[in-house]
């Protein structure tokens, strides 16, 4: 009985033994097999890191003095600019007074100021830019051929036009034909003439007209050579603009200088009513 009993046990410890895959993998199962190596799952590849795009910085190359200066320059307005656009307004005494006045306000009192002021009868009437020069002087004076044959004054005229320089003053001289007649006329401005040689001129004869600038009349007055006294009509050259699109009066050397000789007695005059102011 007991034998029996020991070999149905060990048949069933086969018969388990058998169907065990983990006997059949143990160490007693075979002297050639040993463990199944495991499977390992494949590492996935990292992601490879994509550039980033760079920021381009352009870089403003530094602004030199000289192109500092040179934008200045360009967008400075200049009076060329303005009066191109502008059209062309007649003098009126008004601007020749507020011009005296604002040329004078930080060198003069209140008082010397309005010593400056002259009553609206020292003007003749103003060009309304539609005159040339001899019917602009045949309207503001009608009596001229009586005028100047009465003249018999040396060292005088008895019409002076001032304007900005010599060559303008020549062709202000070729344009009176129609009006001086037979009048004389003398330059009045230092273009290759001496004022020693226009002192002597005048002392020699007697002239009617002179047409030239206001630094070499201020220089004959000084030099006793030509008197202000007989003087019945001054005309300024107001409108005409030169290349630069430029009054006289809009030049600074020539408007000190205008200004300077209305003090070396024209003002004095005009205010005795024996000397008429005009503008062309």
């Amino acid at each position: 009985m007991a034998d029996d009993l020991g070999d149905e046990w060990w048949e069933n410890q086969s018969a388990g033994a058998a169907s065990s895959p983990e006997a059949s993998d143990g160490e007693g199962g075979g002297g050639d097999t040993g463990m199944i190596p495991q499977e390992t799952a494949p590492v996935p590849a990292l992601p490879k890191k994509t550039k980033q795009p760079k920021e381009c910085f352009l870089i403003q190359p530094k602004e030199t003095k000289e192109d500092a200066t040179k934008t200045r320059k360009r967008r400075k307005k200049k009076i060329t600019d303005v009066l191109a656009k502008s059209e062309p307004k007649p003098g009126t005494p008004e601007d020749l007074q507020k011009m005296m006045k604002d040329y004078y306000s930080s060198s003069r009192s209140v008082i010397e100021l309005e010593e400056l002021n002259l009553p609206d009868s020292c003007f003749l009437k103003a060009n309304d830019l539609t005159h040339s020069l001899s019917s602009y002087l045949k309207e503001i004076c009608p009596k001229w051929v009586k005028l100047r044959k009465n003249h018999n004054e040396k060292k005088s005229v008895l019409m002076l036009i001032i304007c900005s320089s010599a060559l303008r003053a020549l062709e202000l001289i070729r344009s009176m034909t129609a009006f001086r007649g037979d009048s004389k006329v003398m330059k009045l401005f230092a273009k290759h003439i001496k004022v020693q040689e226009q002192v002597k001129l005048l002392e020699k004869r007697v002239v009617h007209l002179g047409v030239g600038t206001p630094g070499r009349i201020k220089e004959l007055i000084k030099q006793g050579g030509l008197n202000l006294n007989p003087l019945k009509f001054l005309v300024f050259d107001w409108n005409w603009r030169d290349q630069k699109l430029r009054r006289m009066m809009d030049i600074p050397e020539i408007r000190k200088e205008a200004f300077e000789l209305l003090e070396m007695g024209v003002l004095s005059l005009c205010k005795s009513q024996s000397l008429k102011l005009g503008l062309f």
